[in-house]
């Protein structure tokens, strides 16, 4: 059976810019099975020199290769959208853990970092590494707060869906 969210936009139809960002399948006894995203782009221009523009709903988000790849550097990158994927997955997942281990933090704010190797013969994303930093956490509890960060990119289901391609890591742990 497939019902929208309540949270999806377009509410199953596309019109023009706005895709439907997600749909549900749900399965026998109730749960969901299966959520489908959708995003949409355009893309003009030869190669590095192109540019591009995504939809996410109502939001267009203008790409193209970075300038030190040789591309446009307009907008943001492909390689800036991965690990933005995965930082935001990690920054949610990381305050329920906190919220599950009974830590305090009233946020956390996360620096990503991701390297490409071998560029640019067999460019390839070999690192992507999470520093977060726990604001309104008790400095006194670091140990706890550490392994926390670690559970979180053990949860983390996008980290979990690149990890197996590159080293998926926590770096420095603060707390502010």
């Amino acid at each position: 059976m497939i019902k929208d969210l309540e949270f999806c936009v377009g509410k199953g139809q596309l019109d023009g810019k706005r895709p439907t960002l997600c749909r549900a399948v749900w399965g026998k006894d109730g749960d969901i099975m299966e959520l489908l995203f959708h995003v949409t782009a355009e893309w003009s221009g030869i190669g590095r020199q192109g540019e591009g523009t995504m939809h996410f709903g109502d939001m267009p988000v203008i790409y193209s290769a970075p300038a030190n790849m040789g591309g446009k550097g307009s907008g943001t990158s492909p390689e800036e959208l991965l690990i933005a994927a995965v930082t935001a997955c990690y920054s949610g997942t990381l305050m329920r853990v906190l919220a599950q281990a009974h830590l305090p933090g009233t946020s956390v704010s996360i620096r990503t970092d991701g390297v490409v190797r071998e560029y640019p013969i067999n460019p390839h994303f070999a690192e992507i590494r999470v520093h977060p930093v726990i604001h309104g956490g008790d400095g006194d509890r670091w140990e706890a707060y550490n392994e926390a960060a670690h559970v979180a990119r053990e949860r983390c289901f996008i980290g979990r869906t690149v990890r197996d391609y590159l080293d998926y890591m926590v770096g420095e742990v603060t707390i502010a």
